[in-house]
């Protein structure tokens, strides 16, 4: 499954769904501020009003929307209305930051191949809400982060890029989940780089950098 940019020579449109206050979308924003960078952040989406991340987006005057699961019908008809809001933007990429909320059939079909997200741990070790505290209990000497193109498993798509994080004697949850964000940040913003500057191909559970 190739990844094409929808213009090649021009920077990738990426949108970005987030749930709080926009810490890696601050992130991505800094780093598309460099035009060699090759990203363009086109929109904004969010699951509930009044987000920071936003804010923030509505701060540069890039388009943003809010789809609140509650406001619909189902959970099909809210993940159907998401779809339609992304694709209003004509991403290359759309990129889970915090985005609290699993999409559905329609938007995996949709975005298939091109919809990220990051998890707080070395994949496939640790998915799920508790990766950290998961990480110590085992007693682990090295955690990390991993960005996936998002499947309909949880935390099970293939994988892109992996960082480690070293696991000090002294670390409780809150020490080590701040040390796997600052990781995991600078993670996102090199591979997604790297994604809009080369393109990529995912083959089955492999995803390659390079059209």
């Amino acid at each position: 499954m190739p990844g094409p940019l929808s213009s090649p020579g021009a920077p990738a449109r990426v949108v970005v769904l987030l749930s709080g206050g926009g810490s890696n979308l601050a992130a991505l924003l800094a780093a598309a501020e460099e035009p060699a960078y090759g990203v363009q952040v086109v929109g904004v989406g969010a699951d509930r009003p009044g987000t920071g991340g936003a804010a923030m987006a509505q701060e540069r005057d890039i388009p943003t929307f809010v789809e609140v699961v509650k406001d619909h019908a189902s959970r099909e008809a809210w993940d159907a209305a998401l779809t339609d809001q992304v694709a209003a933007h004509a991403p290359d990429l759309v990129v889970s930051a915090g985005f609290l909320k699993l999409v559905g059939a329609t938007f995996l079909a949709r975005f298939e191949g091109r919809y990220l997200n990051t998890h707080n741990s070395l994949l496939p070790a640790f998915p799920g809400m508790r990766a950290p505290a998961d990480a110590l209990v085992h007693g682990v000497k090295v955690a990390g982060a991993t960005l996936f193109v998002v499947d309909a498993g949880v935390d099970a798509g293939p994988i892109v890029a992996q960082v480690a994080v070293p696991v000090l004697d002294d670390d409780d949850v809150e020490t080590l989940t701040e040390r796997i964000k600052v990781a995991e940040r600078a993670q996102l913003v090199d591979a997604v780089g790297r994604l809009a500057r080369e393109g990529w191909t995912v083959d089955g559970r492999h995803v390659r950098f390079g059209a």
